[in-house]
Order: structure tokens, then sequence, then C-alpha cells
């Protein structure tokens, strides 16, 4: 696996990888697909220690993912601690690199000044929960049907890590 910085040309693929997590309503909180100039800001904002990263199989140097660490709360002293945001090519979910990416997530939280990592999971994507409790991220909270996707509510499970 090789990880890299993301480059606004990265863009496109970010966002075509974002929009087919939607329709599954097990991912995004988003109802709709998004565009290259939506996320345009969002990208800008990644800079840092907050960086979006774009995730390569270097056997078959074909793109696997991407990661995004954001702001928690965007208050100074939380300054400390990161949301996690990995989205998988379909055709590379189930294999592992869910795993091995979050793995590597947190290898390298400290070098980005991240004490702290949240993963904000809707509570029936059992296999994301898996994941992050699989690398000892515990349930440090539980907002009970505070999304609401074609009618039905869906309740968000925020996983959280101390890394320092």
């Amino acid at each position: 696996m090789f990880i890299r910085n993301a480059e606004i040309n990265d863009l496109p693929y970010i966002v075509e990888i974002y929009n087919a997590t939607i329709a599954s309503r097990m991912v995004t909180a988003d109802t709709v697909p998004v565009n290259t100039k939506d996320k345009e800001k969002w990208f800008w904002a990644h800079t840092g220690n907050r960086p979006i990263w774009i995730i390569e199989d270097d056997l078959q140097l074909s793109k696997i993912g991407w990661v995004s660490f954001s702001d928690f709360y965007g208050r100074p002293a939380y300054s400390g601690t990161a949301e996690i945001s990995i989205f998988l090519d379909e055709k590379c979910r189930g294999k592992g690199y869910g795993k091995a990416i979050l793995y590597e997530c947190i290898k390298e939280a400290p070098s980005l000044q991240i004490k702290n990592l949240l993963g904000f999971i809707f509570a029936h994507n059992y296999a994301s929960l898996s994941i992050f409790k699989s690398l000892g991220f515990e349930t440090w909270g539980h907002l009970p049907d505070v999304a609401n996707m074609d009618d039905k509510e869906f309740s968000l499970i925020i996983m959280g890590k101390k890394i320092i």
C-alpha cells in the first residue's frame, strides 16, 4: 500500500468514490451526489496536519480509496482531536484494506499532532464498527436517531481512540 497526499487533480476521484457510497445509506449522511465544485472548499481546508490521503495499491498501481483527517468541532482546545474518514473504491471493500489503512492512520497520527482519533459511524454499519473495534477504538458516544434518510432514522456511533 502506498499513501500520498491528495492533489487537486485527485478531487474528481475523491468525489466519485464518495458519491458511490451515498445510495447505500451506510457511510455518509449526504443523500444526493455532490460534485467537485461542492467539495473544493472542503479540499482546500485539508492542509498541514489535517490532510487528505490517496491510498494506492503499490503492486497494481491503482487507487484503493482515500482518507481525510478533519478538525473536531473547530475550536482550538480540540486541536489534538481529529475525525478520520475512510472511503474505499467499491471493488476494494471487504479485502482487508480498511483495517490496514486505519492501522496506518493510527501509526501516523502523532506526526499530525493528533492525540485522539474519532470515527463517526452509523450504528448499522457493522463492518466499519468491527474494523475500528479491532484496532482498539471504543464507543465514546451514541447519538440515537440523529440522521433522517428516506424517512428512516439512523443512529450515529462515535468511536474514539487515545493515540498519545
